[in-house]
């Protein structure tokens, strides 16, 4: 494999700089996630088809609002801290050391740090265009479009605005 003149061998991914948008849910649903702070790590070295992010969680951040992929699989590795995986109706407590996979078309998932102290991750997924994002607990949809950028929409369809 040849790497890329403009892309590092290797990088200490706690220095990894911060994704400049804290989120790309709408803006009301935005708010939700505050306290996540995602350092996207495959970018750096040009990686195309699997997204790779260090993610750190202050007390009482979410990864993300309650849901499931139609293609996308889903794996996270816990760093440090401790935090709680709500799959389906049931929790699970993840410390360090534990990792989780959620497959595509599966059930829905979260991961909440109810500690009180910041917990860090790695977490991997595929990049699968035409995926579709369900969220149970609120109205809201997504499409991952052509360019590789999320559609969020209502449920019905109608857009946010």
């Amino acid at each position: 494999m040849v790497q890329a003149s403009n892309n590092p061998a290797a990088i200490v991914a706690a220095d990894a700089a911060p994704r400049t948008r804290a989120s790309n849910y709408p803006p009301q649903f935005a708010k939700l996630v505050a306290g996540r702070i995602k350092q996207p790590l495959g970018d750096i070295f040009g990686l195309s088809n699997f997204g790779v992010n260090r993610t750190r969680f202050a007390p009482g951040a979410v990864s993300a609002l309650f849901h499931s992929h139609s293609r996308q699989d889903e794996f996270i590795y816990i760093l440090s801290g401790e935090l709680v995986l709500r799959s389906g109706d049931s929790e699970t407590l993840l410390t360090e050391g534990m990792c989780a996979g959620f497959a595509a078309g599966g059930t829905a998932h979260q991961v909440v740090n109810r500690s009180g102290l910041e917990a860090v991750i790695l977490e991997v997924g595929d990049r699968s265009v035409g995926d579709t994002v369900s969220y149970p607990d609120d109205d809201l949809r997504a499409v991952m479009g052509d360019d590789g950028k999320w559609v969020y929409t209502r449920r019905d369809g109608s857009a946010w605005e």
